[in-house]
């Protein structure tokens, strides 16, 4: 038995493991651009009470926050190629389902996932922003699509900033678990490459600097965005 970390298989790893960072932030940024506008949508009709799309969503965000995410990978990876296949074989189109790249289902699982969550966060955000602001609006003629850009969304952004840092943190974490569909990111990468000799505590090591990294650049980013959005704050306070 080999004792001590295998160094050379450490720093060999972490560069093998680094060339799945590109899948990982295809995935992430993919899912938010798919879940940021959903997620406020349908905060939007949990705040105005549309009563059956309100049902609808708050049962669809019990289930993403009470279940575990590798849980809802395994479920819906399992059910998109059924249902995938039921409807090509209704309608004769010839596709191979099988063939079809893990990437397309790791932005539905996430991007499903991602939304769920940023109901949550919409929806505290926008019960901070004052009624009279949007009646404010109106008065000076303003249509509501022109009062939520020019006037809510701002504010909105201000307060669900920090959530918003977590959410896409948590995010970045969670596609670590793409290595169940076979999606070639960080852990996957690393564990393919440590299957040879069995350096999995190397192997794990570099997956978590690369991840600690990375998590640490989202932070900074958001941290001088949340900066940035506090002068808007303060200008209009």
């Amino acid at each position: 038995m080999s004792q001590g970390l295998n160094y050379k298989f450490l720093i060999d790893t972490f560069f093998v493991a680094l060339s799945g960072i590109s899948i990982t932030l295809l995935v992430t940024i993919v899912s938010l651009i798919i879940a940021l506008p959903l997620g406020f949508l349908l905060a939007m009709t949990r705040i105005n009470r549309i009563l059956v799309i309100q049902r609808i969503a708050q049962i669809y965000v019990s289930f993403v926050r009470g279940t575990p995410i590798i849980i809802q990978i395994f479920i819906i990876y399992s059910s998109i190629p059924l249902i995938l296949k039921a409807f090509f074989d209704k309608y004769n189109i010839q596709i191979d389902i099988y063939k079809i790249n893990p990437i397309w289902y790791a932005f539905i699982i996430f991007s499903f996932s991602t939304t769920a969550l940023l109901i949550e966060v919409f929806r505290s955000a926008l019960g901070t922003v004052k009624k009279e602001q949007l009646e404010a609006a109106y008065s000076v003629g303003l249509t509501t699509f022109q009062a939520y850009r020019r006037i809510i969304i701002q504010q909105v952004l201000v307060v669900a900033l920090p959530n918003l840092c977590t959410t896409t943190v948590n995010l970045i974490k969670a596609t670590s678990l793409g290595y169940a569909m076979s999606l070639p990111e960080i852990t996957l990468n690393a564990k393919v490459a440590a299957n040879m000799g069995y350096n999995y505590v190397e192997a794990y090591l570099d997956i978590f600097i690369i991840y600690l990294i990375l998590c640490m650049i989202v932070e900074y980013i958001f941290k001088v965005l949340e900066k940035r959005l506090s002068k808007y704050k303060m200008a209009n306070a």
